[in-house]
């Protein structure tokens, strides 16, 4: 049974970091976490959910949405399976609870939920001064 389970979320006044950590186990098929791409999104209190970074298997090449590129940082460890989402500058609008999200193996990174059939059950991430 696939699990996702994400930490590191809280309460940051604005321009402030947070790091973000998912641990996975339990992936199908015998295939080790560094051919799954994994990813980020966030959904902020009364909008859609939203893809906000994702790194590719193997090497890892990564992709950010707009609003956070040159802030966040995507990164994976793979003999520890585990996801990092390093995020500098905070701002308010970065409040959303966070969800790790893990693809099929040698699939896509992209910002498609299709794309991603596991999920963690999220961690909240709040900036307010």
């Amino acid at each position: 049974q696939v699990q996702l389970v994400e930490s590191g979320g809280g309460s940051v006044q604005p321009g402030g970091s947070l790091r973000l950590s998912c641990t996975a186990s339990g992936l199908p098929f015998g295939i080790a976490f560094g051919s799954y791409a994994m990813g980020w999104f966030r959904q902020a209190p009364g909008k859609e959910r939203e893809g906000v970074s994702c790194i590719g298997w193997g090497g890892g090449a990564a992709y950010y949405q707009d609003s956070v590129k040159g802030r966040f940082t995507i990164s994976r460890d793979n003999p520890k399976n585990t996801l990092y989402l390093q995020m500098n500058s905070l701002k308010p609008e970065d409040t959303a609870m966070y969800y790790c999200a893990a693809g099929r193996p040698y699939g896509p990174c992209d910002f498609s939920e299709a794309d991603f059939p596991y999920w963690g059950q999220g961690t909240q991430v709040t900036v307010s001064s």
